[in-house]
């Protein structure tokens, strides 16, 4: 086997042991051991290049700002397990109900909330499809629309800080996790605004699709009402506010922040006495099971850029990628349709861990700003949730869904949601001063 071969054709079996099943922390670090072998004989590197390893997975295990990423899930999952969140979305629900669309409406309004008080995506969809799916088709809402405007509005966690997907962009591309944050607020909220004017849309244009709430079933939106619903909002919001502010502010990094809103979440759950040991149990559990699954595809994807680089297979990406033709346009057409067409295969947190590690450097050559990059990235990686066959944010929905609504009812009421998102991604790379606007 000619040995120039080599790095094209490992890029290519791993991703065939991916889309064949396998469990991608193993093919990653599978592939690299195979192909270890293969540079050995092929005389690219010697066994020393792996005396490296070691070294890299320590420098990953000790990595601050990572940290943040099992801070946040736990926030999030208190904040799920002590039912805050319900209690938002009910609340809010209550508040938008009179209104065409308005229950739908509350969808987008709470996602965007939960995007900024968990960063947890799985979290916001189980929960908003397990309370908000029911009322809405009870209510006379479409089934589509219904399981489109909850798993988008889930899929906020993403895009609006603070994210564990910005976190993990941030260490793999070198760029500051707060930098991430503060970039992709206006996008995030833009979005949100999208998916709210899409249902209003829908609302105008297919009345009995989105209908409001009957007059029988309708709270008068008095005091009593807007008081509930200062009771409800505002915790969360200080809360919010507390971690997103120090982090913009420089007072605290991204980690020190997850701290505070972990100890944060703690708090309210203890304040509307909710914090009980089954609650705390569960959200360690989940946080223990995401974080692990994190560390191992790290460490399986250092190995496999480790022996990638010793096959100089990272010269090979960078004059690919540099040389297309249009230059900067070409790569950024090529990396979007890359990200995007595996956003329908593989999870979000696999493509942050095998691409990006090879777009960031061609990126960097090419004179493109790494945070506004990063955030693109983060709003097409985003399609990777709602995308079928195997959109996440789908899964999760298909999970605690009724029985009378079917799996193509919720493609169907995704697709729409995506063109939103594809919209979305179209005005940052046409205006990167909605990015770049809060960073000057």
């Amino acid at each position: 086997m000619s040995g120039e071969w080599l790095a094209p054709l490992m890029f290519a079996v791993v991703f065939i042991l991916i889309f064949t099943g396998f469990p991608v922390a193993f093919a990653l670090g599978g592939t690299a051991l195979l192909f270890a072998f293969l540079g050995v004989g092929a005389g690219y590197f010697d066994w020393a290049l792996l005396y490296a390893m070691p070294e890299r997975i320590f420098g990953v295990m000790s990595n601050f700002v990572l940290l943040a990423v099992p801070f946040f899930i736990f926030m999030g999952t208190v904040l799920e397990k002590s039912r805050l969140a319900e209690d938002l979305l009910t609340t809010i629900g209550k508040l938008f109900g009179p209104l065409r669309g308005g229950l739908a409406m509350a969808v987008v309004f709470v996602g965007a909330l939960l995007a900024a008080a968990t960063g947890v995506v799985g979290a916001s969809v189980v929960a908003m499809g397990l309370i908000s799916l029911p009322v809405m088709l009870r209510y006379g809402y479409s089934a589509p629309l219904a399981s489109g405007v909850i798993a988008a509005s889930g899929t906020l966690g993403q895009i609006i800080p603070p994210s564990v997907v910005l976190v993990v962009l941030a260490d793999q591309m070198g760029v500051a996790a707060g930098d991430l944050f503060v970039g992709s607020l206006l996008p995030g909220l833009m979005l949100a605004g999208m998916y709210a004017l899409y249902v209003g849309g829908v609302a105008i244009v297919k009345p009995d699709a989105a209908p409001a709430l009957p007059p029988e079933e309708r709270e008068s939106i008095g005091w009593p009402l807007l008081r509930q619903v200062g009771l409800v909002m505002v915790p969360p919001l200080v809360l919010i506010l507390l971690v997103l502010g120090s982090i913009f502010a420089g007072v605290a990094t991204p980690t020190e922040a997850g701290a505070l809103g972990a100890v944060g979440a703690m708090a309210l759950a203890a304040a509307n006495r909710r914090l009980t040991r089954k609650a705390v149990t569960e959200a360690l559990d989940q946080t223990t099971r995401l974080t692990s699954m994190v560390v191992f595809l790290l460490i399986g994807s250092t190995a496999f850029s480790l022996v990638f680089r010793g096959l100089y297979g990272d010269l090979w990406i960078e004059e690919l990628l540099t040389t297309l033709p249009g230059g900067r346009i070409g790569f950024l057409v090529v990396a979007n349709l890359v990200i995007f067409v595996l956003g329908f295969f593989i999870d979000f947190f696999e493509i942050a861990f095998i691409i990006i590690p090879l777009l960031a450097p061609a990126a960097a050559l090419l004179g493109i700003d790494l945070v506004w990059f990063g955030v693109m990235i983060g709003m097409n990686m985003q399609t990777s949730f709602l995308t079928p066959p195997f959109g996440f944010a789908l899964f999760y929905l298909r999970g605690v869904a009724p029985e009378e609504v079917s799996t193509p009812q919720i493609y169907r009421g995704a697709i729409p949601f995506i063109l939103v998102q594809l919209i979305g991604l179209l005005l940052i790379i046409l205006f990167p001063e909605i990015v770049t606007v809060l960073l000057d």
